[in-house]
């Protein structure tokens, strides 16, 4: 009896995994670690009138400020963290993606090779650039070579099998580059609203002051409006960068994508004009 053939696991699959797998580490640790900044370097004693958190904050000391803010500073530190990392994450990723050197240039090298019809220069100079728009690129360009030696195709079903072999090569390695970036688009909502629910409580514990028998309260008063106010300018912070990450990230594999476009055009009209 004949085995069964082995599942065959692609770069694209097993890339989405590590990925995933990698999201699914750094958000849990993101948090705790934001936790522990808030316990033992905001809420560090040494921060607050003698010695003592429950007390105010010493003058001009922003970390006790920040620690009275209450148990949301600590989820946003953490998301503030999250953004960060996954930024930092997705630059490497698009980064090998670009290549060894300069993007730009590389492509007007390609395009140098292919107006000369110097195809195994152009596929020499991919394998020196290395990365995803490199492999995109010398995919098409061996699908090039292969139609050259086609005898069985007129020029224009030769050009759509390079177009269709480019669109099948971006659609294997492209993709992955946005993987965590809906990680960093959700921060930018979330980031706001966390901030939002830190403020409304604040803002209860503050006319729960006032709400006190006789005197009002003036310390739960002030420790509410700070609660309400700090936890304002942290969910503000995370999703102002959230925003600025993910606005940086997204034009760059737009660039990427663009390069590839160029690069597949170039490769798909030397051809025409060349096997007229």
């Amino acid at each position: 009896m004949a085995n069964a053939p082995k599942p065959t696991v692609t770069k694209e699959s097993s890339s989405s995994t590590a990925s995933n797998l990698f999201a699914m580490l750094v958000i849990p640790i993101c948090i705790i670690i934001g936790i522990s900044l808030y316990k033992f370097v905001l809420g560090d004693p040494s921060n607050f009138v003698d010695n003592d958190p429950s007390n105010h904050p010493l003058p001009g000391n922003y970390a006790a400020m920040a620690y009275k803010g209450g148990m949301i500073v600590p989820i946003l530190m953490g998301m503030l963290l999250m953004v960060f990392v996954f930024s930092v994450e997705r630059f490497i990723v698009i980064s090998k993606a670009t290549g060894a050197g300069s993007l730009d240039a590389f492509i007007k090298r390609i395009q140098g090779f292919l107006a000369s019809s110097n195809i195994e220069g152009a596929i020499s100079e991919c394998d020196k650039q290395k990365g995803s728009v490199a492999n995109v690129i010398k995919s098409g360009l061996k699908k090039y070579r292969e139609m050259e030696v086609e005898a069985n195709m007129d020029t224009d079903q030769k050009c759509l099998a390079i177009q269709k072999d480019i669109e099948e090569a971006t659609t294997l390695e492209m993709p992955m580059l946005e993987q965590n970036l809906t990680v960093i688009a959700t921060l930018v909502s979330v980031g706001t609203l966390t901030g939002l629910l830190g403020t409304v409580t604040g803002m209860i514990k503050a006319f729960g002051g006032l709400a006190t028998s006789g005197a009002p309260d003036q310390a739960a008063l002030a420790n509410g409006i700070s609660e309400a106010l700090i936890n304002t300018a942290t969910g503000i912070a995370t999703s102002t960068v959230a925003i600025i990450m993910y606005n940086i990230l997204t034009s760059k594999i737009d660039k990427l994508t663009y390069a590839i476009d160029e690069a597949g055009f170039s490769i798909i009209q030397t051809y025409a004009s060349t096997h007229k």
